[in-house]
């Protein structure tokens, strides 16, 4: 039987606060174990809680930027589960009063585009960390350092229907949240992570599935393995007559399964409760605007403007705008360059400036070529003072030198084009008279003999020949 794909995502984004969401204590990755915790985080008794608003902030910019409408009074919530990681015996959260509901986000597959949409974004304190060592079995240690770290949960609604859906949906939110500055969005570190909730229901019936709830996918391309296999494994059940099991399951990376972790909770198992300790939020319309008018250019909308603006493929712009500090820095170029170098600043920025970016392993902020000098190196292009060749010379040493004077660089070096027609016409005959019988398989058909000939002069300039007067000497001598 054929069956449709129902999908809805639980994200969960660490925002990128300096301190957590309750207490003063830090936020940074990589500390020793329980070093960024207090009596607040690790829930000593008459600890109290004080909301940080840094956190309230980032959950209204992302609430505008999905479209949402912001609650103007919202509560946090007690959500009661016992386990080692979480040092209370319950998390703080939000459930009936959440931050932000009913929004929605465009995505695009194979050329449509689609709306999902989100049911609601609240706030939460993330738990902490059980660490399992390798070598000593059935011992476990507990790290309090991400208890209380400030989350955002974003519940889609179950519009996706495949796991490319489900990955673009995924993508474009993180994307937004990166352009919004309120998280670092690293899957592998834990700070942009997603559940996903899965069922299956034949072609034409309304009600839903049963679902499975996925957990530990920490990469897109995990995303879509997981969600892959767990379709397979339910319509395999529904085929043979099953029923599909209401559950949590993790994905298991290694043997490419998902395997059972316990029976789904509901709501009521949590016993949510409005928390005592803390007031309800209230946020009036002045303070949404405030942020509403500190919101950045969004993706989609800087996709589009670029490709308009600027006469650069969509391919082009999806590709630089994937981060915000890359698409602003394609501007800055373009504006120093002109806007007639836009296709030719993209070309460089993707391929020769991201292969020094990507083996070293850092983003365009760390890259010591300033827009003012790529920009300075496309003038020296374009005005025929270095052919494409000595630029990616030249570009090299801007790059490992952080010299962002290209032309200095090329007179002190002695890599100006040659451009005298005289000279080159000199070589130009040489080669032809060095080479009588390839011009003359050329003249007889062998077009693609025109390149040796191009190739030759070339060589013996050490590329420093102007490329388009080589070509035109060699077309009035051989035809």
């Amino acid at each position: 039987m054929d069956y449709e794909i129902v999908i809805g995502l639980e994200v969960h984004c660490q925002l990128k606060t300096e301190t957590k969401i309750f207490c003063g204590c830090s936020t940074s990755f990589g500390e020793l174990p329980n070093a960024n915790t207090c009596p607040v985080c690790t829930g000593m008794p008459g600890a109290l809680p004080v909301l940080n608003r840094k956190v309230v902030d980032f959950a209204i910019r992302a609430g505008l930027a999905t479209n949402c409408r912001i609650v103007p009074n919202s509560v946090f919530a007690r959500k009661n589960y016992f386990y080692p990681d979480l040092p209370k015996g319950y998390q703080i959260s939000q459930f009936e009063l959440p931050i932000c509901l009913s929004g929605s986000l465009e995505i695009e597959v194979e050329g449509e585009s689609k709306t999902i949409g989100i049911t609601r974004i609240h706030m939460e304190e993330d738990a902490g960390k059980l660490v399992h060592p390798e070598d000593e079995f059935g011992v476990s240690y507990v790290d309090y350092n991400r208890a209380c770290v400030p989350l955002l949960e974003i519940v889609s609604e179950p519009d996706m229907r495949s796991a490319a859906e489900a990955v673009a949906y995924l993508k474009a939110l993180r994307d937004v949240m990166l352009y919004l500055g309120i998280t670092d969005g690293n899957m592998e570190e834990g700070s942009f992570r997603c559940d996903a909730n899965i069922s299956l229901r034949p072609f034409g019936q309304k009600e839903f599935g049963i679902r499975a709830e996925l957990k530990n996918m920490n990469s897109f391309r995990n995303v879509q393995r997981a969600i892959d296999y767990e379709v397979e494994r339910q319509a395999e059940i529904l085929d043979e007559g099953g029923t599909v099991v209401q559950e949590t399951r993790l994905w298991d990376a290694e043997r490419g399964v998902t395997r059972s972790m316990r029976g789904k909770e509901e709501a009521h198992d949590y016993r949510y409760f409005p928390d005592p300790d803390l007031l309800p939020v209230v946020i009036d319309e002045e303070w949404i605007e405030e942020v509403r008018n500190s919101l950045p250019e969004l993706p989609a909308a800087k996709r589009r403007r670029l490709a308009a603006d600027y006469g650069i493929p969509a391919s082009d712009a999806e590709m630089l705008c994937a981060d915000r500090a890359l698409a602003d820095y394609f501007e800055a170029v373009v504006e120093l360059a002109g806007a007639g170098q836009a296709k030719s600043a993209a070309n460089w920025i993707m391929v020769e400036l991201m292969k020094f970016l990507n083996e070293e392993k850092v983003g365009i902020i760390a890259c010591p070529v300033t827009p003012a000098g790529l920009a300075e190196l496309l003038g020296l292009i374009a005005d025929g003072t270095i052919s494409g060749k000595i630029a990616k010379q030249v570009f090299a040493t801007m790059y490992e030198q952080g010299d962002n004077a290209p032309k200095k660089i090329v007179e002190r070096e002695g890599l100006a084009q040659m451009s005298d027609a005289g000279e080159l016409a000199a070589l130009v005959d040489e080669i032809i008279t060095a080479n009588a019988d390839k011009v003359a398989q050329y003249q007889a058909g062998k077009t693609k003999l025109f390149g040796f000939f191009v190739g030759q002069v070339m060589k013996k300039t050490g590329g420093q020949a102007n490329p388009r007067l080589v070509n035109e000497l060699f077309k009035e001598r051989i035809g």
